[in-house]
């Protein structure tokens, strides 16, 4: 895929339809990724996340109409996806600083956002480490939940998952699964098109043997072989996998002759403190040539 044409176009195809509800699904179509990888890289490139987008770009063009025509608020309103005065007073306040009625009366000045433009700049001076691995099948023990793709939350809902792991006993039982006699945790984000395109799973999980015990709650899967880009990320987390994500979306793949498989990707966790500067853990994403 052509990263800055592919999602360009995406961007083009909500300019054009911002009057009209939001078809993620057939936008991530037309790239050939999820919906959820649609959302994710899209995040990533632009600072915010397609919904934030378009209601940011509804916003600007309602209150341009609000100055520059004298249509009624309400059909306003609902032209820009509004279906009470109340909900587009909220947010038209929010984002103009003034309610539509005061801005209108008082010729106050509003706020202008304009569309964007993808493109990727070559920048130098840092390095990234990484390394292509051939890696054969392997199993895992893992704890998973589902959850929602189009939502602003999901990153605090992750974060909120291993809080959780960590107090109820979860992680010690996949602690004791470990067949590598390391002490790494994995945390693997799936593209499962078993779910509904509404959500995706987040599993933490153990590399265990195949054969090992699955408590209630847990679930025993297969990682298929596969070619990985395997990254070194140092740093307290998780900020410093927040910026790799970063570089790797705009650094690594628009320039290099892999691209993702679209399939999962894994945070390789070792034992430590995650929150230090000096902690170093690694991201796994499947791949294939170009």
């Amino acid at each position: 895929m052509d990263w800055v044409r592919g999602f360009q176009h995406a961007i083009d195809y909500m300019e054009e339809h911002l009057t009209e509800s939001t078809d993620y699904e057939k936008i991530a179509r037309e790239m050939h990724i999820s919906v959820f990888y649609f959302q994710r890289i899209f995040t990533i490139l632009c600072g915010m996340s397609p919904g934030e987008y378009i209601r940011n770009r509804r916003l600007s063009l309602a209150g341009s109409e609000l100055v520059s025509t004298d249509h009624r608020i309400i059909d306003i309103a609902l032209k820009y996806g509004y279906d009470t005065p109340e909900g587009f007073t909220r947010a038209f306040t929010k984002f103009h600083g003034a309610a539509p009625n005061v801005v209108r009366r008082n010729h106050l000045p509003i706020k202008s956002f304009a569309p964007l433009r993808i493109s990727i700049s070559v920048k130098g001076g840092k390095s990234m480490n990484y390394r292509i691995v051939e890696k054969e099948a392997f199993t895992v023990l893992e704890k998973v939940e589902n959850h929602a793709v189009i939502t602003d939350k999901n990153k605090y809902e992750i974060s909120d998952f291993w809080d959780r792991v960590k107090k109820d006993g979860t992680v010690q039982t996949l602690v004791n699964a470990l067949a590598d006699g390391k002490k790494n945790l994995m945390g693997i984000c799936y593209n499962d098109s078993s779910n509904s395109s509404e959500s995706f799973s987040y599993s933490i999980a153990a590399v265990c043997d195949e054969n090992c015990t699955v408590p209630d709650g847990y679930r025993i899967n297969c990682i298929p072989a596969r070619t990985w880009a395997i990254f070194e990320c140092k740093g307290a987390m998780p900020d410093a996998i927040q910026k790799l994500w970063h570089r790797i979306v705009t650094e690594f793949f628009p320039t290099k002759d892999y691209e993702p498989t679209y399939e999962m990707d894994i945070e390789d966790y070792p034992d430590g403190d995650a929150t230090s500067v000096d902690y170093t853990c690694w991201l796994w994403i499947p791949v294939r040539k170009k």
